[in-house]
């Protein structure tokens, strides 16, 4: 935004954190709207649902997993709304983390997979997980994290289960315990897929997907200053992904005994070493 000629004190006048608090959601979007605001930029599925029900004449800027399949959009190209954004998800990734994870860890068999049923993008996922799996010989276990409380049953219940890998669903509930997750792979010694950059930064073994930032910056500022300048979310489409990148850390790596192969490295992005 400030590339575009937007200052933090003059022009973004207000951010709101609902702390993976539901109520607290729905109280902070309905004090939005009551003011007025002549934009809101949603960050996730949940709370861009909670906003689209809350006002239908407000300009709203949303970046989600599958705003399709939610439900917030119309269409991809026409939004049909008060809705458009940046679309994150394309759930063929699902098929690539099992391909790499299987380049790293070729003797893996059984992979548990932390997931949030209740993301339609999600469900997409795994969905792809699973068609792939016979693919590589892998057996997937899925485990389900719908609210904070269930993170660590889900725990529990994978130690009980000695997977040999872990995949991580890139729900915006796991994110915000990305360091949980990370931690408790290191501490179970699983080579772990991750699909976004936030669980890398923490201390993540691999991640593979869309270069979210690259969206803020291309796609959601850009809508907002288009918004702003008079143009209407029903004539600017919901955009997706054009940048992807593969980030591998070595220190994980040497933490958990594994060596990345060359053809892995060859193809990263990033490296901490």
């Amino acid at each position: 935004m400030r590339e575009l000629g937007y200052n933090e004190g003059r022009d973004i006048v207000e951010y709101r954190y609902a702390d993976d608090n539901l109520e607290r959601l729905r109280e902070l979007v309905s004090d939005m709207v009551a003011s007025k605001v002549d934009i809101i930029i949603a960050t996730g599925a949940v709370v861009a649902d909670q906003v689209k029900h809350a006002t239908t004449t407000i300009p709203v800027v949303a970046g989600t997993g599958d705003p399709l399949r939610s439900g917030l959009v119309a269409s991809l190209a026409r939004p049909g709304g008060n809705i458009t954004g940046f679309s994150a998800m394309i759930p063929e990734l699902g098929g690539k983390y099992l391909e790499l994870l299987h380049e790293l860890a070729p003797r893996a068999v059984r992979v548990a997979v932390l997931w949030n049923p209740t993301n339609g993008a999600s469900q997409d996922l795994v969905h792809e997980m699973r068609k792939a799996a016979g693919a590589f010989g892998l057996s997937i276990l899925l485990h389900e994290v719908r609210q904070s409380a269930d993170l660590p049953i889900a725990f529990e219940a994978i130690v009980g289960q000695t997977p040999d890998a872990l995949v991580i669903d890139t729900d915006a509930l796991l994110i915000s315990h990305r360091k949980s997750v990370v931690e408790f792979a290191a501490g179970r010694q699983l080579p772990a897929m991750y699909g976004l950059r936030e669980f890398f930064e923490v201390g993540g073994l691999m991640s593979y997907g869309a270069d979210i930032f690259d969206g803020w910056r291309r796609v959601v500022a850009g809508d907002v200053d288009k918004i702003l300048k008079g143009a209407k979310p029903d004539d600017l489409p919901v955009q997706q992904p054009t940048k992807f990148e593969l980030l591998v850390n070595l220190k994980t790596a040497k933490a958990l005994g594994l060596t990345i192969p060359q053809t892995i490295l060859a193809r990263a992005d990033e490296v901490i070493e």
